[in-house]
């Protein structure tokens, strides 16, 4: 029972990282209609630039955590504007091979600077230890985490729920078209959303830095999963991506606890049930099913 406990707050956890970074791809997608491939290294940017801000500025954690996100949300909206916007009015594959192009040159520019190797990056002290839960002890910043990945999810959810503004995205992003048939001026709010989105990745990326190896290529590692949640969650589903990342993140954490003498099984579970919602319901999810032209 321990074991399954463990299990399933680790699942949690790693879950807490998918949420936030589905719930970025959820909304760009949404609103643009573009798939941001280089959402994971605006990933790795936020755990590289809170390394680089503690070793070389002495810029602590807490700091980093509200730097970072800023700073990448505001370097989203200048990309947007300068390239991506160019080409929204064309086939959806410009924009992917775009962001696929921006990833491999952010990652290459890592990798001049500060080469391939793992950096590490301390704890919090605040966040150092364990939580005693009884009958498992858990670390603090695992713990933290999740709290707080719940905490930025709930907060989202209720300004795209209980405000004007909110849900006025809401609206641009899950029925753009609709939206639109009402007057409402959709492309106004595309730059600060697709700035939004980038945001919660670099906010991610922060949280990953003291947990997880900081290197180049952590982003590349877990974008494709990032993708396979948004589609089982359903394309521009807000809710649906944040679902499936927790439910993803249990998945795969079971799935290695208890598959473990089925490596295939055990490595590619994850893509195992995105198959399967995609032959039950090929809108995933919570997505919504295109009419019939």
């Amino acid at each position: 029972m321990t074991g399954f406990l463990q299990n399933t707050f680790n699942g949690l956890v790693s879950g807490a990282f998918y949420a936030l970074l589905a719930l970025g791809l959820a909304v760009i997608f949404g609103m643009l209609r573009v798939v941001n491939f280089a959402h994971g290294a605006f990933y790795m940017l936020g755990a590289f630039g809170a390394y680089v801000l503690l070793s070389e500025a002495g810029v602590p954690f807490w700091a980093a955590l509200v730097i970072m996100p800023v700073g990448l949300g505001l370097l989203g909206m200048a990309l947007e504007r300068a390239f991506i916007h160019r080409l929204t009015r064309l086939d959806p594959l410009y924009n992917f091979l775009l962001t696929f192009g921006l990833t491999l040159i952010l990652q290459d520019l890592v990798k001049l600077r500060y080469g391939v190797q793992s950096s590490p990056y301390a704890t919090p002290s605040a966040l150092s230890g364990s939580v005693d839960f009884g009958i498992f002890d858990f670390p603090t910043y695992r713990v933290f985490i999740l709290g707080f990945a719940v905490a930025v999810c709930v907060g989202v959810w209720w300004v795209l729920t209980r405000t004007r503004i909110g849900m006025v995205v809401r609206a641009s992003t899950e029925r753009p078209e609709l939206t639109r048939a009402f007057g409402i001026n959709v492309g106004r709010w595309v730059t600060p959303v697709f700035g939004f989105g980038i945001g919660l990745a670099g906010l991610a990326g922060v949280l990953a830095a003291p947990m997880r190896a900081v290197n180049p290529l952590m982003g590349a590692d877990l974008i494709i999963v990032v993708f396979a949640v948004v589609v089982i969650g359903g394309l521009g589903s807000i809710f649906g991506s944040v679902a499936a990342g927790f439910g993803i993140g249990l998945v795969q954490a079971w799935g290695e606890a208890y598959l473990s003498q089925f490596p295939i099984v055990s490595q590619t579970i994850v893509f195992i049930v995105m198959a399967v919602v995609l032959l039950w319901r090929p809108a995933g999810l919570f997505g919504r099913e295109e009419a019939p032209a």
